[in-house]
């Protein structure tokens, strides 16, 4: 199958090199194949540069996918190319007209420091989460989106005095779980983020029925999880990032001067070890979404 994106979309050409099958919406159209249309919330600081992080797992589905790319109408997106955020991204009332998506990610944003209730979106991110809850089949929360959805179930993060930043084992805890049951007992997964959940707090969340602990790292904690009726699925890690991303990253941080380098990755001799975890968390949630799909 392919991923169905315009022609003159500006990543192209690594979609091509990645041997990423695309074609044209016109074409898809005149196909009588029903694609999943997963719409992409990104709040992520230079989002033009970091759309292929998402493009290149889902473009591996055997699966037809149409990306549907969101903007807030309440952020301000400084840091972004702003002709291409119009040209490109649509609000999340016109991504679901004239039908409901299937499936939305949620991607992340440095602002861990902030209280949720001070964040300028908060209310217009609460309610496309409440709405996608009733209209789509799955969201995944990644990395601050994972956070809002776990304060939304009643764990509230505990920020750190340094930023966790690196490459970090995690367990599996769910052997043969539907999203998670492919993934190795143990596999790596980069962590960017200046805060964590509470190991006591999720255990007891739960207890009570409102999550699903999926997997866990000693130096982590709880960092994939899913709400008790499986609409949701957060992760607190960035399993999308490339090497290219997190070096831009340590560069980035080079100019604070008050963040540690990351923990396990040598940015003078990396290599991508994680992207088994990647590409087999995205293509079963992609795979969860089809199913609820075709029983509905």
């Amino acid at each position: 199958m392919a991923l169905i994106i315009p022609s003159n979309y500006h990543k192209i050409s690594d979609v091509e090199k990645n041997h990423i099958s695309w074609i044209k919406p016109e074409l898809a159209k005149r196909q009588d194949i029903r694609p999943l249309r997963i719409g992409i919330l990104n709040i992520m600081p230079l989002g033009k540069q970091y759309e292929f992080n998402l493009l290149h797992p889902l473009g591996l589905s055997p699966l037809q996918i149409e990306p549907v790319w969101i903007k807030l109408k309440t952020h301000s997106y400084k840091t972004w190319d702003i002709n291409h955020l119009n040209n490109l991204y649509i609000t999340w009332e016109e991504a679901n007209n004239p039908e409901p998506l299937d499936g939305i990610i949620i991607t992340g944003a440095p602002i861990e420091h902030l209280a949720f209730e001070e964040v300028k979106y908060w209310d217009e991110f609460v309610k496309i989460v409440d709405e996608a809850r009733n209209s789509c089949a799955s969201t995944l929360g990644l990395c601050w989106a994972g956070f809002a959805l776990a304060y939304l179930a009643g764990v509230d993060k505990k920020v750190f005095d340094r930023k966790l930043f690196g490459v970090f084992p995690l367990k599996s805890l769910v052997p043969g779980h539907p999203l998670m049951g492919t993934q190795d007992d143990e596999f790596i997964c980069p962590q960017s983020r200046f805060a964590g959940l509470p190991d006591l707090e999720m255990e007891k969340a739960q207890k009570e029925g409102k999550l699903n602990l999926l997997a866990y790292g000693e130096n982590v904690g709880y960092t994939i999880f899913e709400s008790n009726d499986q609409k949701q699925l957060m992760h607190l890690g960035h399993p999308e990032y490339t090497v290219h991303r997190i070096i831009s990253e340590i560069e980035r941080d080079k100019e604070k001067g008050d963040v540690p380098p990351p923990e396990n990755f040598d940015p003078n001799s990396s290599k991508t070890a994680w992207r088994s975890h990647r590409n087999l968390l995205f293509q079963q949630w992609l795979w969860f979404c089809y199913q609820q799909v075709s029983l509905n």
